[in-house]
């Protein structure tokens, strides 16, 4: 006989604290079970209402590593198109949920779906009756909002990382494969690693950072680092990029490597300075800043 499993669904971006009481419960509910993750890619907006389609805090791959952190045994990526828009809930469960054959169902009392989110809480209970307990949550709070992928948004786009570990536990992760830069950071004497900024992820406001560097492709160590966002204003720049300059390192050869760069701290906002000189006295005061932060982090 095949280990009966206890389900949870949501989109999971982020895996805020919410999401994982969400995992908790389950495991709790049925501790000897399987606990199956079941997320949508795409975001589901990015289908059903294009242009309110929200910046994302993770890749797939991420959110999948934070879920199993979280607890999760195995996720299950619903690939979210017009067809599966289109879904009645009767469907939504026929199709995806009754193939994992879960003893327990966990969501948050909020959850939605079917055709223009027709089913609830009670509808998945309707169809789940004498197959699959429904287990609803009522959503974790801060004493005054709700723990949410939006308010995570929120505050990346404003640079509080503080609120955004309140939020997640997680600190916020900005990731992809070093690209090859017009150089200019090493002939001022901090070279970057350059990462381009993707359509439809989130990103922190142009300003400079402290935070953290790692390697994905080997194992690594954690770098501290000053992090740049923006597009370099004191030379004309346009591109938007995220360059991370690793405290006291000139010898790391990264082009081509994918690597993660943490956010810690914002220190300031964007500032197009006047000339050379300007900025280089400026930057060595950033990254004594961030060694400071980090230092005490």
């Amino acid at each position: 006989m095949s280990r009966p499993t206890v389900v949870v669904i949501g989109n999971f971006d982020g895996v805020h604290r919410g999401h994982v009481e969400l995992i908790r419960a389950a495991r709790a509910a049925e501790p000897g079970a399987r606990l199956v993750a079941v997320t949508f890619w795409p975001h589901p907006m990015s289908v059903v209402r294009p242009d309110q389609t929200p910046a994302l805090l993770t890749s797939l791959d991420r959110r999948k590593e934070l879920l199993r952190s979280a607890g999760v045994d195995e996720v299950v990526v619903v690939h979210f198109t017009a067809e599966v828009a289109s879904w009645s809930p009767a469907q939504f469960v026929d199709t995806v949920l009754r193939p994992l054959h879960p003893t327990r169902i966990v969501v948050g009392e909020n959850f939605r779906f079917g055709f223009r989110a027709a089913g609830d809480v009670s509808t998945l209970a309707e169809l789940g009756a004498g197959e699959f307990k429904v287990q609803a949550l009522p959503l974790v709070t801060d004493g005054t909002q709700a723990s949410s992928s939006t308010l995570i948004r929120h505050a990346v786009a404003e640079g509080d990382f503080g609120r955004v570990r309140e939020l997640s536990d997680n600190v916020f992760r900005f990731s992809g494969v070093v690209v090859r830069g017009d150089r200019r950071g090493h002939e001022l004497g901090f070279p970057t690693a350059n990462v381009p900024v993707p359509p439809g992820m989130a990103v922190p406001a142009d300003g400079v950072y402290a935070g953290w560097v790692t390697r994905l492709d080997v194992p690594s160590p954690r770098w501290p680092a000053a992090i740049s966002v923006g597009t370099n204003p004191t030379f004309d720049g346009v591109e938007r990029r995220v360059e991370a300059y690793v405290l006291d390192r000139d010898d790391l050869e990264l082009y081509d490597v994918e690597i993660a760069i943490d956010f810690y701290a914002r220190l300031r906002g964007q500032v197009k300075y006047a000339g050379r000189e300007a900025l280089i006295r400026q930057m060595h005061a950033d990254v004594e800043e961030a060694r400071h932060l980090l230092h005490a982090a």
